[in-house]
């Protein structure tokens, strides 16, 4: 009976705070917006609104280049790891229509044992998990929701060699390489090409015109570059290869199309797509990065947050959320929504610094969210 009058009352609250909160005027989005990049001195930032599943609000801020050109709602810029809720998104689809189940051995889907692959310079080296026979316990639902037991990626480890540092889906590890391992079961085992699947699937339905999964060279004229940490312009990545963890090109006008598409859950079976906002393992750590940081003890773990598929979910005063997140030198990406409202903040930015004012943009356009601001960016 406790429980269920904490539980009546938590509802209560959000209901009362969803109410409560009214979307600010466009011009006081934009005055805001820049108050916010001038104190951090962020170069570019693009933003989207997302209200009841629709997209309510698109700009972009700022300029793109170390030239000055200015950033638009129609540039290209880098996804970083958004990728992996598109990619996340697609694999949806695939369960759906029953090509892919989420429960089953990834064995299932591949001709030969994982290690007796040939080293492809695009993904791990599978062959050095040779003589570990726990790779069979892998599973797309497991590798979805990073619990893979691999590193972020074989180049971080101290030898450089690939290994399970624990028992497959016991506990959570942010991992592109369990990523980078599902998009190779895919290509390998049930004979798709990704980059199309893509395109079909995603790009295609959300008439995403000028988004990719590699590089397209009509984005060159209008085509952001990154700005890194130590205050230097970097060029874009103009990625050859399809990589399911990071290589997806967007712009915010772009993402925002997806966004709503997804909240909406347009292209899905209500089950599949609850699956994939769905809390499916509890998150143990009090960061996110480094991906191997020790497990909590358990009175001191968050029971707000857990590990969807392609996502991370939370629950806050506004009820249960996602988000996911998308970071390399020069680039820094968010992505909240809320369930119950459909809603959705969108930050895509040219320049890391912005990182450091995604909550508070958040905040301004949806309210406040509970998303685990100090387990994404340790502090």
């Amino acid at each position: 009976m406790k429980r269920l009058v904490m539980a009546m009352a938590f509802a209560l609250a959000a209901m009362a705070h969803a109410d409560a909160f009214a979307t600010p005027a466009p011009e006081k989005i934009d005055a805001e917006v820049q108050r916010l990049m001038a104190s951090a001195r962020v170069n570019g930032l693009a933003l989207a609104l997302i209200e009841d599943g629709q997209v309510a609000y698109v700009k972009a801020y700022g300029k793109r280049n170390e030239q000055g050109d200015p950033l638009q709602a129609d540039t290209v810029m880098d996804g970083a790891s958004l990728t992996k809720a598109v990619f996340a998104y697609t694999v949806a689809q695939l369960v759906d229509e029953g090509k892919i189940d989420l429960d089953a051995s990834i064995e299932r889907y591949l001709p030969q044992a994982l290690p007796s692959y040939a080293n492809d310079s695009r993904y791990a080296p599978w062959h050095q998990l040779e003589g570990d026979e726990r790779w069979r316990k892998l599973t797309p639902r497991i590798l979805l929701s990073h619990r893979s037991g691999f590193a972020n990626f074989t180049a971080l480890e101290p030898d450089g060699k690939l290994r399970l540092h624990f028992e497959p889906g016991s506990r959570y590890a942010y991992s592109g390489d369990g990523i980078m391992l599902l998009q190779f079961v895919l290509e390998r085992g049930q004979g798709l090409a990704l980059g199309p699947e893509v395109q079909r699937r995603v790009f295609d339905r959300f008439a995403m015109r000028r988004s990719s999964m590699d590089w397209r060279p009509d984005f060159a004229t209008n085509l952001a570059d990154g700005f890194i940490a130590s205050g230097k312009w970097l060029p874009h990545d103009k990625r050859s290869k399809v990589r399911a963890a990071s290589s997806m090109d967007t712009t915010i006008e772009d993402f925002a199309k997806f966004a709503a598409g997804f909240v909406r859950g347009e292209g899905l079976s209500a089950q599949t797509r609850a699956d994939l906002t769905r809390a499916q393992w509890p998150i143990t750590t009090a960061r996110q990065f480094p991906t191997l940081t020790p497990e909590l003890p358990p009175d001191k773990r968050r029971r707000d947050l857990a590990a969807g598929l392609g996502v991370v979910v939370f629950d806050g005063p506004q009820g249960p959320g996602f988000f996911k997140g998308g970071h390399n030198n020069g680039t820094g990406n968010t992505w909240v929504c809320l369930d119950k409202r459909r809603s959705c903040a969108v930050l895509l930015a040219n320049d890391v610094r912005a990182e450091s004012i995604f909550p508070y943009l958040v905040r301004l356009l949806l309210g406040e969210t509970g998303a685990p601001w100090d387990w994404e960016y340790g502090r």
